[in-house]
């Protein structure tokens, strides 16, 4: 039996997963070891083709492996079935798209609302839960809004806020801030960071390592196994990044 530690909220030991299309096999993950305490902030990095998309989806609940055992939060995940994935998924796991994946139709409260309104189980201050989490990403004052009526970066807030209301154990963000310029990438990082200094564990999928830098440990991928770690000794700060933004752009105008 495998023994995990308190502080570990994910643990994955030799994890492989293996698709058959026709005849022929294709190794996506080749024995994958991987453990990430709580309360890490954790950057995963990796070229087309390396099996990031793949580990987010096992991390995620999206799929089970083929081979070895995921530990999410000392539940052993690759021994589930499809029922009991879907409900440690709504449960466990938060996740934040790059596309935001909002209903068109529904306001902010009612996107927030959706995990809750999945759970089979019975949901105490219900309300109060939806209200903090939109509040925690700073916008109680737009809630009857659509996602029509809001920027890229005020949908992706959106996105955090449902991904926090079901009290997660991981957030899972993939490419967060990829449909986003600049500033509005930082202004989501910075959320990120204030989540991760509150105690959340954030598991952040990224090509851009600009990005990855805000994390306290990347993880690179290739060929679907893990060629290397890199903690980061010196993280970005999103709020220094900001505060410094308006500078910068005085500069570029005074050039042109």
């Amino acid at each position: 039996m495998t023994e995990i530690n308190q502080d570990t909220v994910i643990k994955i030991t030799d994890i492989t997963k293996i698709y058959r299309i026709g005849n022929i096999k294709v190794s996506a993950l080749r024995g994958i070891n991987l453990e990430i305490k709580r309360g890490q902030f954790v950057a995963i990095m990796g070229p087309s083709g390396s099996g990031k998309s793949t580990l987010m989806n096992i991390i995620g609940c999206l799929d089970t492996p083929t081979s070895g055992q995921y530990y999410l939060n000392g539940i052993d995940i690759s021994k589930l079935n499809d029922n009991e994935l879907a409900g440690i998924r709504n449960k466990e796991v938060g996740f934040v798209f790059q596309t935001f994946n909002l209903l068109s139709r529904t306001n902010i409260y009612g996107n927030v609302e959706l995990p809750l309104i999945y759970s089979k189980d019975r949901i105490a201050n219900k309300k109060r839960k939806i209200l903090n989490a939109i509040e925690s990403v700073g916008l109680s004052d737009w809630i009857k809004h659509r996602p029509s009526e809001l920027s890229g970066g005020e949908r992706q807030r959106v996105a955090i806020a449902r991904a926090l209301v079901n009290g997660p154990s991981i957030i899972l963000a993939d490419e967060p801030t990829g449909n986003l310029d600049s500033r509005t990438g930082e202004e989501i990082m910075l959320i990120f960071q204030k989540l991760n200094d509150e105690g959340k564990t954030i598991i952040l999928v990224t090509h851009e390592l600009d990005i990855a830098k805000h994390t306290h440990k990347i993880i690179y991928l290739r060929d679907g196994i893990i060629h290397g770690e890199e903690e980061v000794k010196k993280q970005l700060s999103a709020e220094e990044i900001l505060r410094e933004m308006p500078k910068l752009e005085d500069r570029l105008v005074e050039n042109i």
